[in-house]
């Protein structure tokens, strides 16, 4: 059987195929596709329609590769959504969590409801781009697109719906929203009802390794697929890159960091902890495969890196990470920063940024694009440790290793200094886990892998 992975990121999209040959995972890449952020007026959009007609020309050049294709399923990043309207029009571009709408509401919403009887139901991370914020900004603004949905569909929901017409929200997407209940796996309705936040948005929640419909007949024309079955993976793509750690049993807990923009630090563990200690250290119950629970912690990952690089190649300055990786491995600085602190968010200038961090608060100031670098990745390392020192003591045993997983796992130099912070060894890879964890879990829904531990055991025969 052939399956086609549509994994959008940040920056970036993809349609991948894979198939399953003598026990092994073999994937090709069809296309790839730019990401971008617009702003527009007073807000920061996805260009949803153009991410859909990029999909299509990837469907279409699958097509025209011959592909029999017996699977479709897609991946994006969490938290974010569009809403449509009861004959399923588009009310909108689907806003970027990076928007500022949100500012502000978390304190909003906890005048209204107990943060720790909140964190006890649905277990999730406060953080201010966080779904329940989103929308609690658009209800305290009278939105008329609220007034008018009758669907919210996460972002891979969202091309789902438009490909197959059935509107659902998958578990581990939703599962980021802070409008979840972690114990039922359905929705936290006593949150929704104490905001004033209209029900009959929510729909019903599917599983990952389940059928979610077939393509619409246009678009089974159009892209000359024929009526292929769309797929609920780990639609938030950690969940399908958690599911291809190559863990074996005897590793329990199973420690990770799905590392790219965002480095999401965590276990894989059978049931949730809600725990006034867990929410203390803010970490997040977010929904796995196999019924399992990921209970992790949201870092700010290799954005900074992004963005630097980003700046120093519109500055005329620009770095290869095979050259300035080296240099920052033999620079010293003792400046650490806080990842996670809101002047890295979105600044003007990320290196100004971090420089004028360190003069503020009396640290080793950065002299070179090389200090920079390391600067940034000890930070990284440190931030891991600490994350991974609250995780120990909420865990019956401490974690024996830690598998850094996606893009940031081939950066050699971070995985070293995370290795030493937190005293054990790393194991790096899979690259590709969102696209092996999203294909893997249609075999599953297909029948081809019968649990999750056998789609283990094919990650590691691949790799």
């Amino acid at each position: 059987m052939i399956y086609l992975a549509i994994d959008f990121g940040g920056g970036s999209g993809r349609v991948i195929a894979g198939k399953l040959e003598n026990g092994k995972l073999e994937m090709e890449l069809i296309h790839r596709f730019p990401n971008r952020q617009v702003r527009l007026g007073n807000h920061v959009y996805w260009d949803f329609l153009a991410l859909f007609e990029d999909m299509k020309t990837g469907l279409k050049m699958a097509g025209a590769k011959g592909l029999k294709v017996d699977g479709i399923a897609i991946d994006t990043w969490g938290v974010d959504f569009g809403l449509i309207d009861q004959d399923g029009n588009l009310l909108g571009n689907p806003v970027c969590y990076r928007d500022a709408r949100t500012k502000g509401m978390p304190e909003e919403v906890f005048k209204q409801i107990d943060p720790s009887a909140h964190y006890a139901i649905n277990g999730t991370q406060v953080m201010e781009i966080n779904t329940l914020f989103q929308l609690y900004s658009l209800k305290k603004t009278n939105s008329p697109q609220l007034e008018k949905a009758a669907h919210l569909l996460f972002t891979p929901d969202f091309f789902s719906y438009y490909l197959t017409g059935e509107a659902n929200n998958e578990y581990t997407i939703a599962s980021t929203s802070e409008l979840l209940n972690a114990t039922t796996k359905d929705w936290d309705w006593e949150t929704i009802d104490q905001l004033g936040l209209p029900r009959h948005i929510f729909g019903k929640i599917v599983m990952p390794g389940t059928v979610r419909g077939k393509l619409r007949r246009d678009i089974a024309e159009e892209t000359g697929l024929g009526e292929v079955d769309v797929i609920a993976v780990g639609s938030h793509d950690t969940a399908s890159a958690v599911a291809a750690v190559p863990a074996t049993e005897d590793e329990y807990p199973m420690a990770f960091i799905s590392s790219g923009t965002w480095s999401l630090l965590g276990v894989e563990i059978e049931k949730p902890i809600l725990t006034e200690e867990a929410r203390k250290a803010e970490f997040t119950n977010e929904g796995g495969i196999g019924g399992r629970i990921t209970f992790l912690q949201n870092i700010t990952g290799l954005w900074i890196m992004q963005r630097l690089m980003a700046e120093w190649k519109e500055n005329g300055e620009e770095q290869q990470f095979d050259i300035i990786l080296p240099l920052a491995e033999e620079a010293h600085i003792n400046a650490i920063i806080p990842v996670d602190d809101a002047a890295f968010q979105n600044p003007a200038s990320m290196q100004q940024a971090i420089i004028d961090y360190c003069a503020t608060h009396q640290l080793q100031v950065p002299q070179s694009k090389a200090e920079i670098v390391r600067c940034v990745l000890q930070s990284l390392a440190a931030k891991y440790a600490e994350a991974t020192a609250h995780l120990n003591e909420m865990l019956p045993q401490p974690i024996k290793c830690m598998h850094i997983i996606g893009g940031g796992s081939q950066n050699k130099l971070l995985n070293r200094l995370t290795s030493e912070a937190l005293g054990v060894p790393v194991i790096a890879g899979p690259i590709e886990a969102t696209g092996m964890g999203n294909i893997l879990t249609q075999a599953l829904a297909k029948g081809e892998i019968k649990d999750i531990d056998e789609l283990r055991a094919v990650v590691r025969q691949s790799i």
